[in-house]
């Protein structure tokens, strides 16, 4: 279980100065949302996000997703990025907005908040962004360990990306995170089925999983560049993850 490799180009994107520079390079380009619009996602998260909940935004960039949940009516909703120069242009932005605040932040190490801190996380392709990074596993293994931390009982992860069961399960699907989790694929914005087909199935239903957490053998992707919506909710009591090691967590995804 490894880095990314056929989704990633040369760039690190777990690296801070990478973010920095990009958003000074495109500052004059407006916001950019990964995968999909709140529009799309809005039937996923009014299910199993309530409005009154404490959310945290992770890896927020500059994407008007908090925006749009916001004029939803969210209540709460905190942002953090690595990078600084996004941070300072989404404050500066959304100053006259108080359900919004945003605070430069590693996902790696979350600390600044204490445990049990939000009902949800959600994260639209800040994952993804450390998977495409050096030290991959490790950076994963360190990422949810804190949401998991930040998560309480009963709290909902939803991680929306462009990868599938076999390499974001090995991940996630973990008993020291004590996450209950159900999946849903989406077609990528834009996407059209061939003329005189109908719908395979309804994207608004959880697809059904094997005991690993993988798809069947036998299911077809209706758009083979779907994304994949991971919604992760912390069951029973808060698991001590101080009783694990990073390292050791790291360790074990290598060994997938």
């Amino acid at each position: 279980m490894l880095r990314d490799v056929s989704a990633c180009n040369s760039y690190d994107y777990g690296d801070a100065l990478y973010w920095d520079a990009r958003y000074i390079q495109e500052a004059n380009c407006g916001s950019f949302d990964w995968y999909q619009r709140y529009s799309a996602l809005r039937p996923f998260i009014r299910k199993y996000i309530s409005p009154n909940w404490r959310v945290l935004m992770v890896g927020c960039g500059n994407a008007v997703i908090s925006e749009d949940m916001v004029k939803d009516g969210f209540e709460d909703i905190t942002n953090i990025d690595i990078s600084s120069v996004a941070i300072e242009m989404m404050r500066n932005k959304y100053e006259n907005v108080p359900q919004l605040k945003y605070k430069e932040m590693d996902v790696r190490d979350m600390s600044f908040f204490p445990d049990d801190s939000f009902e949800s996380v959600i994260d639209k392709g800040t994952l993804d962004s450390l998977m495409c990074g050096t030290d991959a596993p490790f950076s994963a293994s360190q990422m949810l360990g804190e949401v998991s931390r930040l998560l309480k009982p009963g709290g909902v992860y939803m991680l929306i990306t462009y990868g599938d069961p076999t390499v974001r399960m090995p991940h996630i699907n973990r008993p020291v995170y004590n996450w209950k989790t159900e999946l849903y694929i989406i077609p990528r914005p834009g996407f059209q089925r061939p003329a005189g087909t109908t719908a395979l199935r309804s994207h608004l239903e959880p697809v059904p999983i094997t005991e690993k957490g993988l798809l069947p053998a036998d299911y077809v992707l209706e758009d083979p560049d779907s994304h994949f919506i991971y919604v992760c909710k912390k069951i029973g009591e808060p698991t001590n993850l101080c009783n694990k090691s990073v390292d050791s967590l790291a360790d074990a995804a290598m060994q997938r």
